[in-house]
């Protein structure tokens, strides 16, 4: 086996909580201008948007938690870590845009029911500087939950996307409101209905990579394509059997067997073990721990033709 290493892991969880921190930051002032602006402006679709801002606050705190709790280093308790946290916090958030569209379906149909005025017309200027704000934030999380390869900052960048529709819709349903006239006053209602749809599609696709993760479903078969390639390129290595790649927060761990003249040495097969790791290592810095077990290619071959 080889010897893992833990740096890469806690500069991953340092770099995904401060672009989470950033989130709760733009959002809590834009939960309270967007939510004043809406009161004011008499437009329940921006207060549908200031909802969803508030749930984004929520979601980047599960987020910074999740994260910082994945980047812990292993103990007695925990010998494979703590990364299982990452792919929960990104359930939680999906869990959290559900409840939000939800809020948000319920308030609207409640709104379209009530007879109210039009909203006013400075609520859109409110509204372009919001987009443009949530779609920077949104391509800068998504960057960064790349980088580390993030299931609970993905999440949290698309919470923002979220955002930016919600708040692109209720764009469209207040400008019909104004233009229409009577009769359209409910034109924005009906846009923040149809963003809790949006946003309830957005959660769904969340959830499930987050809960296939949680179950210790393979990653892209990719990966563990790169690990064989790796490990035929170590002298000794005559081929590779079996080979077990699942992700585990930031981390992908590794369980494979190489193929070695059946001829060699117990010190040998260390040695070639050793090798293959500290390759796949420096090939795949994003695997934490790869256990090598060595196999006689002989027997192998006499395995596979019975």
């Amino acid at each position: 086996m080889s010897t893992p290493t833990n740096v890469e892991t806690q500069r991953a969880a340092l770099t995904g909580t401060r672009k989470a921190r950033l989130g709760i930051a733009v959002n809590a002032g834009l939960a309270i201008t967007k939510g004043v602006a809406g009161v004011v402006g008499n437009s329940y679709a921006l207060i549908a948007d200031a909802i969803e801002s508030a749930s984004d606050i929520v979601s980047s705190l599960v987020v910074v938690f999740g994260i910082k709790m994945a980047g812990k280093p292993a103990d007695e308790n925990h010998p494979y870590g703590h990364g299982k946290f990452e792919p929960l916090a990104g359930a939680v958030v999906a869990l959290i845009l559900f409840g939000a569209a939800a809020l948000i379906t319920v308030e609207s149909v409640r709104e379209i029911a009530t007879p109210h005025h039009a909203p006013a017309p400075f609520t859109l200027l409110v509204l372009v500087g919001v987009i443009a704000v949530k779609e920077l934030l949104f391509r800068t999380v998504l960057a960064t939950s790349a980088e580390i390869n993030s299931i609970a900052l993905k999440s949290d960048a698309w919470h923002h996307r979220a955002d930016a529709i919600t708040s692109a819709a209720a764009f469209v349903g207040i400008s019909i409101a104004l233009t229409g006239g009577p009769g359209y006053e409910s034109a924005d209602d009906y846009a923040a209905l149809l963003a809790a749809v949006i946003i309830a599609i957005n959660a769904a696709l969340l959830l499930k990579p987050a809960l296939l993760e949680l179950i210790d479903t393979a990653p892209d078969p990719s990966i563990a394509a790169t690990i064989r390639k790796v490990a035929c390129e170590v002298p000794g290595v005559l081929g590779t059997h079996k080979c077990h790649v699942r992700k585990v927060g930031f981390d992908y761990f590794v369980d494979l067997d190489v193929l070695c003249d059946p001829n060699s040495s117990i010190r040998e097969g260390h040695e070639v073990a050793h090798n293959v790791g500290e390759a796949i290592h420096a090939t795949l810095p994003e695997v934490s721990k790869v256990l090598v077990h060595v196999e006689p290619a002989d027997d192998y071959g006499r395995r596979s033709r019975d």
